[in-house]
């Protein structure tokens, strides 16, 4: 019965998605990839950043990479708030006001009993300050965080990707060609990793299907992605052969298979990665599924895969 309902469920938003495609066009079906850059440029040094933080998304790679882009990554003051923690955070603020750093103030949803605090501080803010100097927050939705806060703020929330295609195009939009061609071997590069692309997608997509998709919903994140990402390249750059069961290990038992807790779980993800992360993957028309919708295609740039998955 209830998997006739999620039948039933998914052929009305279908029919409703191809009306609006008809009537509108599909931009407006399919929702933007994240671009922090974007974000940025909306801000200014008196109006802070906030990542609006939900079940299963990290913002904090994307962070990190942006910061890396704009050389800025020597020039953050990263503070976790908790208890204790509002003293460091004030001073990560005003070193970063003369400085022109970046003050990242994590998890503001743990230290209530300094929102007011944080509220005047941002209301002194002004214009004299460094112009590089930003204050960038992330916090789970809280009625405690001020209000005044999030009218002068630039808001940005990273919901996981719905499906397989807004999976795949968030991992490539954030892969860039120097990325793809860093690695001794470039063509087995390009095409385990979009085997891996495309698990990972599976991985998340599996948690809206309930019970049916996993026993117990994980929060998969891109922070299990990114690591067998720099796994792959390290064992290609190391080993002649491809170290395919290596691969499969490191990424069902340990990068995903450590939130992993039932028995079941276990074996379902081992077997999805096996059919991804094998000999054939390196093969340019490897069918991924019986339908032959999902394949293996021809190595090439980030604007080649984008083409492919949109």
């Amino acid at each position: 019965m209830v998997l006739l309902k999620a039948i039933r469920g998914d052929k009305i938003t279908l029919a409703i998605q191809n009306f609006i495609i008809e009537k509108t066009g599909k931009a407006f079906v399919d929702p933007p990839t994240f671009n922090l850059g974007a974000c940025y440029a909306d801000s200014s040094n008196i109006s802070p950043l906030i990542f609006v933080l939900s079940a299963g998304s990290d913002p904090i790679a994307d962070f990190r990479k942006y910061a890396a882009e704009n050389d800025m990554t020597a020039r953050i003051d990263l503070v976790s708030l908790g208890q204790g923690q509002a003293p460091k955070a004030e001073k990560a603020i005003e070193r970063a006001r003369t400085t022109g750093g970046w003050a990242l103030l994590q998890n503001c949803h743990l230290s209530v009993s300094w929102m007011p605090k944080l509220e005047a501080i941002v209301e002194n803010l002004n214009e004299g300050n460094h112009p590089d100097f930003r204050i960038w927050l992330t916090s789970m939705p809280s009625p405690a965080f001020p209000v005044s806060v999030l009218q002068t703020s630039v808001k940005m929330t990273m919901e996981p990707p719905t499906g397989l295609r807004s999976n795949l195009l968030r991992t490539y939009a954030n892969t860039d060609n120097r990325d793809l061609n860093d690695c001794t071997k470039p063509k087995e590069f390009k095409m385990l990793l979009f085997a891996f692309s495309f698990f990972h997608a599976i991985a998340q997509d599996r948690r809206k299907f309930g019970a049916i998709g996993w026993n117990i919903p994980y929060a998969f994140m891109n922070e299990e992605f990114t690591v067998c990402k720099i796994q792959l390249r390290s064992f290609l750059d190391e080993y002649d052969e491809v170290p395919f069961k290596v691969l499969n290990f490191l990424g069902a038992d340990v990068n995903y298979g450590g939130r992993v807790t039932d028995d079941k779980d276990i074996r379902l993800i081992k077997c999805i990665l096996e059919r991804f992360v094998q000999p054939d993957t390196v093969n340019v028309g490897f069918n991924y599924s019986d339908s032959g919708l999902y394949k293996t295609i021809e190595p090439g740039t980030q604007e080649d895969y984008l083409q492919y998955i949109d």
